[in-house]
């Protein structure tokens, strides 16, 4: 058992986690993630390490409570306990030491570009970073971003905060500033990480993406997590989770992650449903007892 520390709200549906996982820091790089399961008979689900802290033996992991699963763990209190903390996972980032890197996240996609922004730093690198969300209460880590770049730029679909558009419009103006950039890594949802390399393919500048989908085993043994990569079948819990986004079928990605759509629903309807009853139950007994 991965005791809880800490259990803060950072957004509308978005928790960060600190979990106590001695054996995760230990091995820990940039760009890598775990897979956590509630209790025994738990979904298991694959999460990027947002940051660690040595002195706790903790790892920060920030979810987004959008099915059961994920819901369920953010409704985990303070000294409360998950069943297991698998990892670390995945390829570690390749970081160019003193390279320009622009880290673009799109919701909780920055709870991904900010350990590799972090990375870059620390190896003497340039980081520009451009945080969009659908509203302000949606651009999610903005001060530990602004802790690790040297330039921040905020945009809002709803104009709410920042400058009103996407994130692919604060590039666009970005390169046509002619700011020398050696590489993009875009990190959101799959039409944001999408248009983000439609813009950079024209120029050939490098683009990587970080891809999160279905995920079972972690050892690449399930398949569940295939993606096609460059016309060639890839596993992301293996091979990646980091791709060139210029060579990802974004398509076929998209369609995979479909592929339980309807089950995930019925799994948080319930869920859903179950904390409706309990939160009824605990207003009746509070009821009776007074």
């Amino acid at each position: 058992m991965f005791r809880i520390l800490s259990n803060e709200q950072v957004a509308p549906d978005v928790h960060r986690l600190w979990i106590e996982a001695p054996h995760v820091i230990r091995r820990r790089q940039p760009g890598q993630f775990v897979i956590i399961r509630v209790d025994d008979e738990g979904e298991r689900i694959p999460l990027t390490i947002a940051d660690v802290d040595p002195a706790r033996q903790a790892i920060a992991l920030v979810v987004q409570g959008v099915g059961k699963s994920t819901k369920q763990l953010n409704a985990l209190p303070h000294g409360a306990a998950v069943a297991d903390v698998a990892g670390p996972l995945g390829r570690p980032t390749h970081i160019e030491p003193g390279s320009h890197v622009c880290a673009i996240g799109g919701g909780i996609g920055t709870a991904v570009v900010y350990p590799i922004a972090a990375g870059v730093k620390r190896a003497g690198g340039h980081v520009t970073a451009i945080l969009g969300g659908r509203s302000r209460s949606l651009v999610l880590l903005e001060p530990e971003m602004r802790a690790v770049s040297d330039r921040v730029v905020i945009t809002t679909d709803d104009g709410s905060y920042g400058r009103a558009g996407l994130v692919t419009d604060a590039l666009r103006d970005l390169l046509a500033e002619g700011v020398r950039i050696d590489e993009v890594v875009a990190v959101g949802p799959l039409p944001m990480m999408r248009a983000v390399c439609d813009v950079t393919r024209d120029t050939g500048l490098k683009t990587t993406v970080s891809l999160n989908p279905i995920m079972v085993d972690g050892t690449g043994m399930c398949g569940g997590c295939r993606v096609v990569v460059g016309g060639a079948p890839k596993f992301v819990c293996v091979d990646g989770p980091e791709f060139d986004g210029h060579q990802v079928d974004f398509a076929d990605l998209a369609a995979r992650m479909r592929a339980y759509r309807t089950e995930e629903q019925v799994a948080t309807v319930r869920w859903d449903e179950q904390c409706a009853s309990q939160e009824q139950r605990r207003r009746e007994d509070s009821f009776w007892a007074v």
